[in-house]
């Protein structure tokens, strides 16, 4: 497909992970810890296949780490360590052709589909749902921009659930305090049945909160735009394993960030939400 290249980070199309609100307003949802990072083998910028020595289950041939054997056509089991990049036959990089990833996707769905599989032996029929179920994972994963990010470092095993408390960016302290603040006289004020003259004012604080954290998203989003372009050119130029990351580490930092912020903003939409009903 001719598509250009493209990679979207708008503030509120990627919200991943919603959140209750809570009375400390200490988002924690989709909270992860940074910690070393796994040695990962990176593709280069230019590859889009994978090397493999798997020879086919049915006739022995080397099918090359491909999902059907070039040798006999049959399906072929999922590659030890192939990931999502190598599953569509792309690099490990962060700027995707939506294009043509949607036309690999509709391709392989369609010679991957169980119906295709229906006379076929037990294990193929295995193989062909097992593969389909990849395959759309992989695509519901590649097509976001943001969970491509998130996916990428989990590679190198950067982002685990729910070993560190996420803190707020020292830049948003004050706001978040502020915030605390409005949400605990609303609650309050709801609580003892309030008066008509005071609930719009304290609504009105945290609709213009919620416009201050969108904001701070969406400058959380270009953030994470650059820093992914940093990354592709990283690997255009065969940068090396230290600079990758780094790279990997500012890309983490970000992301933690842009979690924390998103939960402010989704806390802040459900308590408005919570005194209209």
């Amino acid at each position: 497909m001719g598509s250009p290249p493209a990679i979207f980070f708008s503030g509120a199309r990627f919200s991943v992970l919603g959140v209750r609100p809570c009375k400390n307003l200490n988002p924690q949802a989709g909270a992860r810890a940074t910690e070393p990072a796994k040695t990962i083998k990176f593709m280069s910028a230019s590859s889009t296949t994978v090397t493999s020595s798997a020879n086919c289950w049915s006739c022995s041939a080397a099918t090359g780490g491909a999902h059907f054997c070039p040798a006999c056509g049959k399906i072929q089991p999922l590659q030890r360590g192939a990931d999502y990049f190598i599953f569509f036959g792309v690099p490990q990089k962060l700027t995707v052709d939506l294009g043509i990833l949607e036309e690999r996707f509709h391709s392989l769905s369609w010679k991957l589909h169980p119906d295709h599989f229906a006379r076929a032996s037990e294990n193929e029929r295995q193989l062909s749902l097992d593969l389909s179920s990849q395959l759309n994972d992989a695509y519901r994963t590649l097509r976001d921009p943001v969970a491509r990010v998130e996916y990428l470092l989990s590679l190198a095993g950067m982002r685990k659930e729910g070993q560190k408390k996420q803190q707020a960016p020292p830049e948003l302290l004050e706001e978040v305090f502020e915030l605390n603040e409005s949400l605990d006289e609303l609650r309050e004020a709801r609580a003892s049945g309030g008066n008509a003259a005071q609930m719009p004012g304290l609504r009105a604080k945290l609709e213009s909160a919620q416009r201050k954290f969108e904001s701070s998203l969406a400058d959380v989003d270009q953030e994470l735009a650059r820093v992914s372009a940093d990354w592709d050119a990283a690997l255009d130029s065969s940068a090396d394993e230290a600079a990758r990351k780094k790279l990997m580490e500012r890309m983490n930092e970000v992301l933690n960030r842009r979690s924390y912020i998103r939960n402010l903003v989704n806390s802040v939409r459900q308590e408005l939400v919570t005194g209209d009903q």
